[in-house]
């Protein structure tokens, strides 16, 4: 069996790019890891292209970026968004997973009012008379209370990132989204070992919602963190690199043997 630490792929939450996951790629790097923080297309620089919204699509790039760097299994982190595109991942490629961490991540499809809310909001923010009210309006609310209280750092963080966001990519990932599948078939069809990582001040999926995360996964615990909202690893980054790091490196040898 190799030593080698297993390799890792950090997806992002929206309106974000990979920088999102700095902490953590300079962390698990450390240690040993090979670490690839994608960049969903139209983000990161990353070209749009023409395609349908699709989140299956952006599965597909993630799969091919793998391929490119030599990435057989993997452990597959998402946060929102990023979530989602693994649940997407890990249905249409289940043999590339060896472990999974969903923060701040729903499993079930849309309702067909978030849908159209998701869709509205898409075509907002491709009007240049309201986008920046609507970015102004929405980002403070993807970061918990205390966050939004006392760290003005990482608010005006992801203000900045919100704004520099391209809005063909925000509406792009947003109409992808809404079309999204249920998945906790998925999850139930899973055995790699997993994590649901749920922030306690999250307000877009409330704890109620990581939890059916947890109960649809045979091999799934729930980690709740205080005084955080939707964006974990800018707002608790230490927390969520050791839960990373637990999750690939704290097992015995005969786990290790079945899981890696």
């Amino acid at each position: 069996m190799s030593t080698e630490p297993p390799p890792v792929v950090l997806l992002h939450a929206l309106p974000f790019d990979a920088s999102m996951w700095r902490e953590q790629t300079a962390a698990l790097t450390a240690r040993g890891h090979r670490v690839l923080a994608h960049d969903q297309r139209g983000f990161g620089g990353t070209n749009l292209g023409d395609e349908p919204p699709s989140l299956d699509l952006v599965a597909d790039d993630v799969a091919r970026a793998m391929d490119e760097r030599g990435m057989d299994r993997v452990l597959l982190a998402g946060c929102s968004m990023g979530g989602y595109v693994a649940l997407a991942l890990l249905r249409r490629h289940p043999d590339r997973v060896r472990a999974l961490a969903l923060l701040n991540t729903r499993g079930t499809a849309d309702s067909d009012e978030t849908a159209a809310g998701r869709k509205a909001f898409a075509e907002r923010i491709m009007d240049g008379a309201v986008r920046g009210e609507v970015v102004a309006a929405t980002t403070p609310l993807l970061l918990g209370a205390t966050t939004r209280a006392e760290r003005p750092d990482i608010l005006n963080r992801v203000m900045a990132a919100a704004q520099a966001a391209p809005p063909s990519a925000v509406a792009w990932a947003q109409r992808a989204i809404a079309a999204r599948p249920d998945a906790l078939d998925v999850l139930r069809a899973t055995g790699v070992p997993a994590v649901v990582v749920a922030g306690e001040e999250d307000t877009l999926v409330p704890l109620d919602e990581a939890a059916e995360l947890e109960r649809a996964l045979p091999r799934g615990r729930l980690v709740p963190v205080p005084r955080a909202g939707h964006l974990l690893p800018l707002e608790r980054p230490d927390v969520v690199t050791e839960i990373l790091v637990g999750l690939v490196e704290d097992r015995t040898t005969d786990e290790r043997r079945t899981a890696w």
